[in-house]
């Protein structure tokens, strides 16, 4: 099918599409634990089956099995070598089934990296996983490429670039959800510009909020472009019922609903997620022998609201530079009483530090909530407190909740991080989340200073962060860590911490790869207190290298001895650095907030006699 016959269809007459895939597989017995993709190869006759049921239905237009069907999925649960194999069959089986009457859409989603990963994908990288994706379907006969349900539209632009090497057809879809954002923030107005310029030859929406948020943004569309549009809601919003998933809308309010959206404009319809082949078969009697709808663009006036200004506050930062900034981390406690961390930050704050640092929920393990007790500490000591918040415990919504909670209770600096996995902690059955790791979170906190939620909504006043990014100079690549600071910077980070640091050519050569980053830089400092805990942190504590001459020093040694030589440890670091940092983080262990006062005054100390 070239390009012109299909856009000379698409101009003529109303296609439609199919259902989901996934709900009628699972609904066949397929276990939500299967890669769907993978029954291209090990049960391709069920496969077959479920398009034969979307086309005698009425669909006229059939994906193919292959939505996830690309490297970065499939590598991940040991297929990323039948990556080309997949998309071969899955395209076979739906070319065989459709005959000559029905078109066929090389069905190709985002690429997604296990959750909990830092690390991005390269351009290169996500070009070279669509392509080998999108040349396979093409040589398995599709008629054109349905790139769907994406919430990036970088990602998508990229896509659609890719896509057109094979000279297919191209379709894009982004996935809008409620307010007519994508997952990214983009609006409809910056997505159709953006495919445009790409040269997607339909675009539309898929997935999201359901089929009264998608009619939308099909109104949206159609007053913006006069390109051919897609239109595949889900089937409402699910609920779960006796073990399944259940979704509510009836195959006679889709088909309304639908015939709403092709009044609106758009030209291909079919379903997504919850919808059935019953769905499809009110779908296409509604629908029978429909023509596309006259459209009329009108012009879209943009109007930006500039962002509230963040809330005044003063910082722990605000010194940087005319003195030495010191922070000290404390635990939260593991139960509900808070009276021994409070004396803590007491004489902590009477020591000369200036801001306290609360960890949550460190190696996975539950102690107090760290916002709450962070907003008490702040009211009734007086000190600044740096508020550690982990992708790891909250999905996309509660961190959002929360981090606004935050800024209501008076919260300011936040240090963004991934966090441990779950799974390193004592809670059986516990896991992580991980929508967001540091350099989303980073992301989301600037979002919310300009004064929009993750979606680019409004949320009124920003929230006045001041947004902290971890760095860990313990590396073998020092290169690859200054990179992402980088980027953590880019995102909107202004300060950074360090894990702890015991060897002095480390910092210096952290400080060197880092010296083009202009934000503070706080090395941390965790002193010793005996063998047995320099070993421990060594072997046992992602992040953390204990030099072989540290272990050396604190061999055979415990107890007072212990304490003694890991404070010696930690000021002749100080004595070896100060002057080249503006500030050190301390991290004294066990709570032992004693070892942080000693080494506050040994930092004020040299300080004094540096200036003399």
């Amino acid at each position: 099918m070239n390009e012109n016959k299909l856009l000379q269809r698409l101009q003529k007459e109303v296609l439609i599409g199919d259902g989901a895939i996934g709900t009628m597989l699972y609904a066949k017995g397929v276990s939500l634990d299967s890669n769907f993709e993978h029954l291209n190869l090990i049960r391709p006759k069920l496969v077959a089956e479920l398009a034969r049921e979307y086309i005698d239905a009425g669909a006229g237009v059939i994906e193919t099995n292959t939505f996830g069907a690309n490297t970065t999925k499939l590598s991940a649960i040991g297929l990323g070598h039948k990556v080309t194999e997949i998309n071969l069959a899955g395209a076979k089986i739906a070319r065989d089934v459709a005959g000559s009457g029905v078109l066929v859409a090389g069905s190709v989603g985002p690429l997604v990296l296990p959750r909990g990963g830092e690390l991005e994908l390269s351009t290169e990288q996500m070009e070279d996983a669509f392509r080998v994706q999108c040349r396979a379907l093409a040589d398995g006969g599709v008629d054109f490429l349905l790139l769907e349900t994406f919430s990036s539209l970088r990602q998508l632009k990229l896509a659609v670039t890719v896509a057109r090497e094979t000279g297919l057809p191209v379709s894009a879809s982004l996935a809008f959800l409620e307010g007519g954002r994508s997952g990214d923030g983009s609006t409809v107005e910056s997505f159709c510009r953006v495919m445009t310029t790409a040269g997607a030859d339909m675009i539309g929406a898929n997935c999201g909020a359901g089929p009264l948020e998608l009619l939308k943004v099909i109104k949206q569309m159609a007053a913006l472009t006069d390109k051919p549009i897609s239109a595949y809601a889900n089937s409402g919003f699910p609920e779960y019922l006796d073990g399944r998933y259940i979704y509510r809308a009836t195959p006679e309010y889709f088909a309304a609903m639908a015939a709403e959206m092709v009044a609106a404009g758009a030209n291909l319809v079919g379903g997504c997620c919850g919808t059935t082949p019953a769905h499809i078969t009110a779908l296409a009697r509604t629908l029978c022998g429909c023509r596309p709808a006259a459209r009329s663009k009108t012009p879209v006036i943009s109007v930006s609201e500039p962002a509230p200004a963040p809330p005044k506050s003063d910082s722990f930062l605000d010194s940087w530079g005319s003195r030495t900034i010191i922070t000290v981390e404390l635990d939260p406690p593991k139960g509900l009483d808070c009276s021994r961390i409070i004396a803590g930050c007491r004489r902590i704050k009477e020591a000369g530090a200036d801001a306290i640092n609360l960890a949550e929920n460190p190696l996975a393990r539950p102690r107090m909530g760290n916002i709450a007790l962070g907003s008490l500490i702040q009211r009734e000591v007086g000190i600044e407190v740096i508020v550690h918040v982990t992708g790891r415990d909250r999905n996309l919504i509660g961190m959002q909740s929360d981090l606004m909670g935050a800024s209501l209770l008076g919260i300011r600096s936040i240090l963004a991080v991934t966090g441990d996995p779950a799974t390193m902690g004592d809670h059986a059955g516990a896991t992580s989340v991980f929508d967001l790791h540091s350099l989303t979170l980073i992301k989301l906190l600037s979002d919310m200073n300009n004064g929009v939620n993750a979606l680019g909504n409004p949320i009124g006043a920003g929230a006045g962060f001041t947004i902290g990014a971890a760095f860990n100079p313990n590396t073998n690549n020092m290169a690859v860590q200054s990179r992402r600071l980088r980027k953590k910077i880019a995102a909107g980070a202004r300060f950074a911490q360090t894990q702890p640091i015991y060897d002095a050519a480390i910092l210096f050569a952290a400080l060197e790869a880092t010296r083009d980053c202009t934000i503070p830089f706080l090395p941390g400092i965790m002193p010793l207190v005996s063998e047995r805990n320099a070993e421990y942190l060594n072997n046992e504590v992602p992040g953390i290298t204990v030099p072989d001459a540290v272990r050396a020093r604190m061999k055979g040694r415990d107890k007072d001895d212990g304490v003694r030589e890991g404070l010696a440890i930690a000021r002749e670091f100080i004595d070896a650095t100060c002057g080249s940092v503006g500030g050190y983080y301390l991290i004294p262990p066990f709570g032992k907030y004693e070892l942080a006062v000693n080494l506050i005054e040994h930092i004020q100390q040299r300080e004094r006699e540096q200036r003399r």
